[in-house]
């Protein structure tokens, strides 16, 4: 009877096994019998083996049966290793490249990571990277099974695998990179906060409407537009053609340091990003509005623009 010989640890035996009765199940579309049994050795290790049940058993070495056998173990313990080994081998190579940052760091470079490889944001470059990962274990699995029925997982995974390992590092120096960029972003908004601390409110409310052009009107308290005077200073120090409305709303709000900001209509808003950072740097003094009168307003220019 030809089989295949997965070793495993012990304490990953019964989970080894399930997810292998259960791979095999799902892609068994031609209802081939396999059986799926773990022994364990005198020395205590484990092993599971593969093998079509004695009805389905090949006549020859070259059965299409077996083939179809190995390639759904391949299947399956691909699975497996993404499943028990890639949290594991994410944290090792952290640890082996990154070892100058601190622990805390260490771990939300690792959160990162996983939430890469789990593809948490639904990403479709993400998607197809995961579909990579799982086809190299594959690839090198039947590369492997063409010369012995029997793998030490442990060893396959940690000998075998280079091109799923560079895939896992490059993962790792993206999840460091974005750590990085959250980082100096984090400490840009102290230092925009820093700034404001330290200005007196030239206002004590400012409402921000964004206006059918995308650019954006400022009114002071008292709902008296004040856009012009509060830009003017900065307009003068930018070349023509180079107006950047976004960062031309955050340098006024920083000088002006209202004690509140009431912004109306924070879905027009195209740069969410921009509408996040304004929260940040004047924490606690941001409104939202969706309901007054000038969001009503300007609810009627937008629906005026989009019938253009």
């Amino acid at each position: 009877m030809q089989f295949l010989c997965i070793g495993v640890s012990d304490d990953s035996a019964d989970s080894l096994k399930n997810c292998l009765i259960n791979e095999l199940s799902r892609n068994n579309k031609k209802n081939r019998n396999y059986m799926v049994r773990d022994i364990v050795d005198s020395e205590g290790s484990t092993s599971v083996i593969c093998s079509l049940a004695d009805g389905d058993a090949p006549s020859d070495m070259n059965s299409h049966l077996y083939d179809e056998l190995v390639f759904n173990v391949c299947s399956a313990l691909a699975t497996f290793i993404i499943d028990k080994y890639e949290e594991k081998l994410i944290y090792r190579i952290i640890n082996s490249n990154y070892g100058y940052f601190t622990r805390v760091e260490r771990k939300e470079i690792q959160r990162l990571a996983l939430a890469i490889i789990k593809n948490e944001d639904r990403n479709l470059l993400n998607s197809f990277f995961q579909i990579r990962r799982k086809n190299i274990i594959i690839k090198k699995l039947l590369e492997y099974f063409e010369c012995s029925n029997s793998v030490i997982l442990d060893g396959f995974v940690n000998f075998r695998l280079k091109d799923y390992m560079k895939d896992l590092e490059e993962i790792v120096e993206k999840a460091m990179d974005d750590f990085l960029m959250e980082r100096e972003y984090q400490e840009f908004i102290m230092l925009l906060r820093y700034f404001v601390d330290k200005q007196d409110p030239k206002f004590n409310a400012v409402h921000i409407i964004v206006s059918y052009d995308n650019k954006y009107i400022l009114l002071d308290q008292n709902k008296q537009e004040i856009t012009n005077e509060c830009i003017q200073e900065f307009m003068n120090d930018i070349p023509n053609g180079e107006i950047n409305y976004d960062d031309l709303l955050v340098s006024s709000l920083i000088t002006m340091a209202p004690r509140r900001i009431i912004i109306h209509g924070a879905e027009s808003f195209r740069n969410k990003e921009l509408l996040e950072t304004i929260k940040n740097v004047f924490w606690g003094k941001v409104v939202i509005c969706s309901e007054c009168e000038l969001c009503m307003v300007n609810m009627v220019r937008s629906e005026n623009k989009s019938q253009v």
